[in-house]
């Protein structure tokens, strides 16, 4: 990391291609970490001895730190560069990762996850920055379903497959295989940020003074579409954090799953967005966000609906699906149109973006958590009505959301 990295450099089509594999390698490998906790909770709370919602708080004690650092992050992208930032926190997700390794109790997992949100939350800001610099926004929709569709595909594989082989190599080695992965990634991210010919050095500027760094995030906050699409990534992260946390639990009371069973369970959570992600942001490229946004809240509402019916497993498998999709649907779209927000502080409007989606998925975890105190019933239904709500709000908030991006 001694040499000097350009913050924007002149890329051919090939060369931003080659650095959205890379960037969506990197997102894949965080999202399966941050993904790979939750389906463990009922195997934690058995290995610590604890209540299930004491090792719950190993996944909020992750995301909102996480959530809270990438402001702090964002602004040091737009001084020092996101490339920068990107390796640096990507290689203190790879060391951190590692020594979760080494918890003995519930406490220190919660400790090291905790530190682990800290270092490891300027990748994916970084690159969504790095996304909207490179894409025009006629573009930015397919080049954004494909960093989505990472994280999605890192949800779908973390959820499924860290909770499948855990009886086979224990937690540890899990979070050792993925630092091992990370390491391997940094090098090809490393690679794809090279200096090109005849680029220019890194991009700097003197720290600005504290009033200038508010102003900036009320500028971004003050217009309407600014309020409205960072609002509605913090509550629908609310929403989705909360009820993917405890699908595990879900399933082991509902049908008696073991953590194999669970695991298969969850496998198709994820998958639309892996599958579909690109698609996704191609129609949104063509349609516009108006509808799609709507639409996807209101599939989620009513998937968490249906979970609390009584279905068979196969129904509940394919409403998760749903659930997934709902998701897909949404938090792509709404990051679209951050970009166009905040178009003129990139680092900043990306860190605020990424704060809201992972404060509001800790939030969510740790309030389902609490509702589920009453009963799983309740809490599914407390979640449906609040994203239901959500639905019929997003019809008028982006009805100006066509294929143009909207004035602010």
């Amino acid at each position: 990391m001694s040499q000097p990295i350009p913050t924007t450099a002149p890329s051919s089509a090939a060369a931003s291609q080659k650095l959205l594999r890379a960037l969506a390698a990197a997102t894949f490998v965080v999202f399966f970490q941050a993904y790979m906790v939750a389906p463990l909770i009922p195997r934690l709370a058995t290995l610590f001895s604890v209540e299930a919602q004491t090792a719950g708080l190993a996944v909020p004690a992750y995301l909102i730190p996480y959530g809270v650092a990438t402001l702090f992050y964002g602004l040091l992208a737009d001084r020092l560069g996101p490339p920068r930032i990107l390796l640096g926190s990507l290689l203190a997700f790879v060391a951190l990762t590692a020594l979760t390794a080494t918890a003995s109790s519930a406490g220190a997992l919660v400790g090291w996850r905790l530190v682990t949100g800290l270092g490891a939350s300027g990748v994916v800001p970084m690159a969504l920055v790095l996304v909207s610099k490179r894409f025009a926004y006629a573009e930015r929709g397919r080049a954004l379903g494909w960093l989505f569709g990472a994280m999605a595909g890192g949800s779908a594989f973390g959820s499924t497959l860290g909770v499948l082989l855990e009886p086979y190599v224990g937690w540890r080695a899990l979070f050792l295989g993925v630092a091992a992965a990370g390491a391997a990634v940094w090098v090809v991210v490393r690679k794809s940020l090279a200096p090109q010919p005849g680029a220019a050095g890194p991009a700097t500027s003197p720290p600005a003074p504290w009033r200038a760094v508010l102003a900036g995030y009320g500028q971004l906050l003050g217009s309407a579409s600014g309020a409205r699409t960072y609002g509605y990534v913090l509550l629908n992260s609310v929403f989705h954090g909360g009820v993917f946390t405890w699908l595990a639990l879900y399933f082991q009371q509902r049908f008696r799953l073991g953590e194999i069973g669970i695991g298969l369970a969850l496998i198709v959570y994820g998958l639309p967005g892996f599958l579909l992600g690109p698609f996704i942001g191609r129609l949104a490229d063509r349609w516009g966000r108006r509808w799609l946004v709507p639409a996807g809240l209101a599939l989620s509402a009513m998937a968490t609906l249906l979970l609390g019916a009584n279905l068979p497993l196969t129904a509940a498998v394919l409403v998760v699906t749903v659930l997934s999709l709902g998701y897909d649907l949404t938090q792509p779209l709404l990051a679209a149109i951050v970009t166009d927000v905040g178009k003129e502080r990139p680092g900043q409007a990306m860190g605020l973006n990424v704060f809201a989606l992972f404060v509001g998925f800790g939030l969510g975890s740790w309030l389902f958590g609490e509702v589920l105190r009453s009963s799983l019933p309740t809490a599914l239904l407390a979640f449906t009505g609040f994203e239901a709500v959500l639905a019929l709000g997003a019809v008028r908030f982006f009805k100006g959301e066509t294929r143009e991006p909207a004035p602010s």
